[in-house]
């Protein structure tokens, strides 16, 4: 992989002058009442708190600030990022059209279209909906965007590693959610830079261990398929470029599996009032899964997803099991 970085550090600087203010500065504070369970200090930072429950406004609103005023652009999305790039095209007059999983939230997709997109679901994974988003693009001469390959996606999330090293401490340990990998690729090319000290590790979905294997062995290689709650950071098909922006600047990548998934977002939901989607969670499942590593320790955790149906809600947070 090319040791040269494409990822900028004075854009990241200059990205809060472009991204809309409802997604910056969200939330972060000592989550106290999870620390006794967690065996360290948590620091939580919650990209929650806005208009589509997600990170993804911050990649994609630096993006669409680039792009001219009646673009046509196509992209593919699980949700999260489609409702980023809905509402960042919206405001600009760019025509979007977002291609998700038959398998996709039925509450995302409809959150997309709600916003003005055009959603289409072919495939039966994201991997496969993205295909069919790129020749769409094609054929139509429309810009296609890719979250990760396109890197004002990750130069928007490194926003988030600036707002954390704002924190009065510095944090030993970051753990961040790992799907394409613009967020960790932004945040870790940020903290990397101004505090090498702390660790940074990317968490997946061990039903999705994908980038978790490209990350380790620097091999691009696809998955037959991926079986996990987490949508978010599904991830069958590595991209290239996202992990050439990891290398270097990743310490480590962990898997974490749908059962300690649903105990993260059952104790930040009774614990911290807040209601996480899987992929949202993956930070505290991986300090769950391995407390011994982090114990005493400041740990930062990004929670950056809270797209829930009510249905998921009954069935995930509030089962008695």
């Amino acid at each position: 992989m090319s040791p040269e970085r494409r990822i900028s550090l004075e854009r990241i600087a200059r990205a809060a002058d472009l991204i809309d203010p409802v997604f910056l500065n969200t939330p972060q504070f000592r989550a106290e009442a999870l620390e006794p369970v967690l065996g360290c200090r948590l620091l939580v930072k919650v990209e929650t708190a806005n208009p589509i429950r997600s990170f993804k406004g911050r990649g994609a609103e630096l993006l669409c600030a680039g792009l001219p005023a009646g673009a046509r652009v196509v992209c593919a999305s699980a949700g999260n990022f489609g409702q980023g790039m809905a509402f960042a095209a919206r405001k600009r007059g760019i025509a979007l059209t977002v291609f998700a999983a038959t398998t996709a939230s039925p509450l995302k997709i409809a959150r997309m279209r709600a916003l003005g997109a055009e959603v289409r679901l072919q495939g039966d994974d994201f991997d496969a909906a993205k295909q069919a988003a790129r020749a769409f693009a094609a054929e139509h001469g429309a810009r296609f965007v890719e979250d990760s390959r396109d890197v004002e996606t990750a130069e928007g999330a490194g926003t988030i590693g600036a707002e954390l090293l704002r924190w009065p401490e510095r944090p030993d340990a970051m753990l961040v959610p790992l799907g394409n990998g613009a967020m960790l690729a932004g945040i870790a090319a940020w903290v990397k830079a101004h505090a090498p000290g702390v660790e940074l590790i990317g968490v997946c979905a061990a039903g999705a261990p994908a980038m978790e294997r490209a990350w380790r062995t620097s091999i691009v290689a696809s998955l037959d398929r991926v079986d996990t709650i987490a949508d978010g950071i599904a991830v069958r098909v590595p991209v290239p470029e996202a992990l050439d922006d990891l290398a270097g600047v990743v310490d480590d990548v962990v898997l974490v599996d749908d059962a300690r998934l649903l105990q993260a977002m059952r104790l930040a939901h009774a614990q911290l009032g807040l209601v996480l989607e899987p992929s949202g969670a993956a930070g505290l499942a991986a300090l769950l899964a391995d407390p011994r590593r982090f114990r005493g320790r400041l740990v930062a955790a990004v929670l950056c997803g809270g797209n829930l149906s009510p249905e998921q809600i009954r069935g995930w947070l509030l089962a008695d099991d």
